[in-house]
C-alpha cells in the first residue's frame, strides 16, 4: 500500500471516529436537556398546585367571613 493511500485511510478513520464520538456526545447532551425539561415541568406543576391550594383556602376563608357577616346582619335585622 502506498503512503498516500495509508494517509487517506487514516484520515478517513479519524474523521469517522470523530463523527461517531460527536453524535454520541450530542445524544447525551440532548437526553440531559430533555430530562431537565421534565424536572422543570414537574416543579411547575407542583408550584401551580400549591398556588391553587392557597387560592382555594383563601376563598374558603372569605366564604366563612361572608357567611358570618350575613348571619350577624340577619340577627341585627330581626
Amino acid at each position: 500500500m502506498s503512503l498516500a493511500s495509508k494517509v487517506t485511510l487514516g484520515a478517513a478513520c479519524c474523521v469517522t471516529a470523530a463523527t461517531i464520538g460527536y453524535v454520541h456526545f450530542k445524544q447525551n447532551v440532548d437526553r440531559e436537556k430533555l430530562h431537565e425539561g421534565i424536572i422543570k415541568d414537574v416543579e411547575r406543576q407542583q408550584r401551580r398546585k400549591a398556588e391553587n391550594l392557597y387560592i382555594l383556602q383563601k376563598q374558603a376563608d372569605l366564604t366563612k367571613q361572608l357567611r358570618k357577616e350575613q348571619t350577624e346582619q340577619g340577627n341585627t335585622a330581626t
